[in-house]
């Protein structure tokens, strides 16, 4: 990892609640407002984007957590703000702190853990686990 992230640093997107943010199951609408499946996206990727300028060529940052609580409803057409804090740099760790907002105020917050792995890790532990996954189907 490139030296210069801080504590304190903040990434900010801004996007517009469209049908396909709507909570649902299999396809079927719930509500017409914007899911929590979509708010921990957004904060994941304002996240991402904090992470990005220091990852070196041959590194990655993959999920480790996330922890969210979805406060309050957002309808079609809203424009939602999410921001991405900086609050724990520990080795490979990056943890931030996540905020969510429309016109109205907070509608979200949690935390992203990201841990800064090398890519070739990340595919060792991909294909790792395809093996799992086609020993547990041929034990079934």
């Amino acid at each position: 990892m490139k030296q210069g992230m801080k504590i304190g640093q903040t990434a900010m997107i801004e996007t517009i609640v469209t049908p396909d943010m709507f909570a649902g199951f299999e396809g079927n609408v719930v509500h017409e407002a914007y899911s929590t499946v979509s708010m921990v996206y957004h904060m994941e990727w304002a996240s991402r984007k904090i992470i990005l300028p220091y990852l070196e060529e041959h590194e990655e940052g993959i999920g480790g957590a996330v922890q969210v609580k979805h406060i309050a409803p957002t309808t079609a057409n809203t424009k939602v703000r999410i921001k991405a804090t900086l609050i724990e740099l520990k080795d490979n760790i990056v943890m931030t702190k996540t905020e969510a907002w429309n016109e109205k105020g907070l509608i979200g917050k949690g935390e992203v853990k990201q841990v800064i792995l090398p890519k070739e890790k990340i595919n060792q532990m991909l294909i790792e686990s395809k093996d799992t996954e086609v020993t547990s189907r041929e034990e079934n």
